[in-house]
């Protein structure tokens, strides 16, 4: 008698894992928007606050996922330039927000993932096929519905909209980079990637905010508490679960999920901050769910490329294919 195989077998039932890790860190960080709009400090401390607030919590899931008394990995370049990239990410989305329209900044910024793509074949050697190429401008196409009428260009606001392009590209390299650490070295699981990556983007914000705010500190227990909501919430949970998903899912298709961030920010803020969402918006995140329908991955096509010499599959969720040319180590 022969025995029926599992429905979902482990490569499946571990794509599927890093998928539902995806769409919640994505959520996750699409929230952000509702916790500094009440952080009581200015848009840089607020983002110092963001990662430095995230490292206990960070810590604590690095110690867990360790195995044994085996030493850590040793920090490498691609980790390091994460945490740089991320912080300038927020940097530049901050001076974005303050010098155009929430509308053009949203836009611009969603040009992350087309970044992430023409650099998955040239430096991830990661194939884009077909369905993510299309699933893109889909998505595209809906992030300008989300927008609405909102969006356009004036003289006066150049300044904001470069800042705008200039954060699509730090997200989008921060993409590159994080994917890198994910399947570069063995051991580097998600926690601690995010942890020593949020290690440097707290440093760097540091600077930035005793630079050009006024206070760094909040005024409120309302204040704190959003903060470490930002902290706790945003960015241990949602990068860390974009973290655990690089470690499966390949940066292209990853980063278009990342539209879900639009999706998520426009719900919270007609649900807690009392903006409306008109018909077209809503139909504009319908096609962003559609884009990421049609990107999705089929079998092994949107699964990351993984080094089998140096990559533990049971230590960091990643699947075995052909060896591929690595960067960013030490």
């Amino acid at each position: 008698m022969t025995t029926a195989a599992s429905p979902l077998a482990s490569p499946d039932r571990r794509m599927l894992v890093a998928l539902v890790a995806l769409v919640a860190g994505a959520i996750a960080m699409g929230v952000s928007p509702v916790f500094v709009r009440h952080a009581d400090v200015g848009p840089f401390a607020s983002a110092f606050w963001r990662a430095a607030l995230a490292l206990p919590v960070l810590a604590v899931w690095a110690r867990l996922e360790r195995r044994g008394d085996a030493p850590p990995p040793r920090w490498n370049r691609a980790t390091i330039a994460a945490g740089v990239l991320f912080a300038g990410d927020l940097f530049f989305w901050h001076l974005a927000i303050m010098n155009t329209t929430a509308a053009n900044a949203t836009l611009l910024a969603t040009l992350a993932p087309f970044w992430v793509m023409l650099a998955s074949g040239a430096l991830l050697k990661e194939p884009v096929t077909r369905a993510m190429a299309l699933g893109l401008a889909v998505c595209l196409s809906g992030a300008a519905m989300l927008v609405g009428s909102s969006f356009a260009l004036a003289p006066e606001r150049l300044d904001g909209d470069f800042y705008g392009l200039v954060t699509s590209l730090f997200f989008g390299s921060y993409f590159i980079a994080m994917r890198f650490a994910r399947r570069g070295v063995a051991g580097m699981t998600p926690g601690l990637l995010v942890y020593r990556s949020s290690l440097v983007t707290a440093a760097v914000l540091l600077v930035a905010a005793l630079a050009l705010e006024e206070t760094l500190f909040p005024s409120s227990l309302k204040g704190i508490a959003m903060l470490v909501a930002l902290g706790v919430f945003s960015h241990a949970a949602g990068q860390g679960l974009l973290a655990y998903a690089l470690g499966t899912l390949s940066a292209g298709f990853s980063a278009l999920v990342i539209f879900l961030e639009a999706v998520a920010a426009a719900t919270m803020g007609y649900l807690f901050l009392g903006e409306n969402v008109s018909l077209a918006q809503a139909a504009g995140g319908a096609v962003i769910l559609a884009g990421i329908y049609i990107a999705r991955p089929r079998s092994n096509a949107g699964v990351a490329v993984s080094s089998p010499a140096r990559s533990d599959p049971a230590r960091d969720g990643t699947i075995k294919n052909s060896p591929a040319p690595e960067a960013g180590d030490t």
